[in-house]
């Protein structure tokens, strides 16, 4: 299993993190298709390879379809976007700003491809992992109003913050491996 493959890959110091990867993919209070689009949003944010193409398998191996892994890209994608936009508006004193309309293209938000409240959960789990408040606040308010539970947006959060974890780990350790280090 490809989960078991990343895990082995960590080194000890990150055992916890490792401890967390395995019980996240056995997570049962998302759907499939919620959870594993959760890991391949959050491995698309991390950008790291390994991590990317370990949790990718996993996610087919899982039963994510084609559709909804194209969905999962487009929400980091988008959320790549969105995120630098949104949370620089959040963060400039100037409200002029926020009274102006974004001009950006961002159509897969209101057509995802996927069940929508997949897709929202995807969307927290990228924006926490890129830091946008704004973003966090108004997909997790979406995500409410169509009655998801606070234990399941914890879910997607959990999940960012485990594979983000796992993608700076192994991205560390290949810099600290010899042929890379160049001193």
């Amino acid at each position: 299993m490809p989960i078991e493959a990343l895990k082995a890959q960590l080194p000890a110091y990150a055992r916890d993190i490792a401890l967390n990867l395995k019980a996240l993919a056995g997570e049962s209070v998302l759907s499939d298709q919620a959870k594993w689009g959760c890991f391949l949003a959050s491995a698309c944010a991390a950008g790291e390879p390994e991590t990317l193409k370990a949790i990718t398998i996993a996610a087919r191996e899982a039963g994510l379809s084609e559709p909804a892994i194209e969905a999962a890209k487009t929400a980091a994608a988008i959320m790549a976007m969105n995120n630098v936009y949104f949370r620089a508006l959040h963060q400039m004193d100037d409200p002029e700003y926020r009274a102006l309309p974004s001009r950006l293209r961002m159509n897969r938000l209101t057509h995802p491809g996927v069940e929508p409240v997949d897709y929202e959960l995807w969307c927290v789990a990228v924006s926490a992992i890129n830091g946008c408040a704004a973003c966090l606040d108004s997909h997790q308010a979406e995500l409410r109003r169509r009655g998801v539970a606070a234990v399941q947006i914890q879910a997607a959060l959990r999940i960012a913050a485990v594979v983000h974890a796992v993608a700076r780990v192994l991205a560390v350790e290949l810099a600290d491996r010899p042929q890379f280090s160049g001193l």
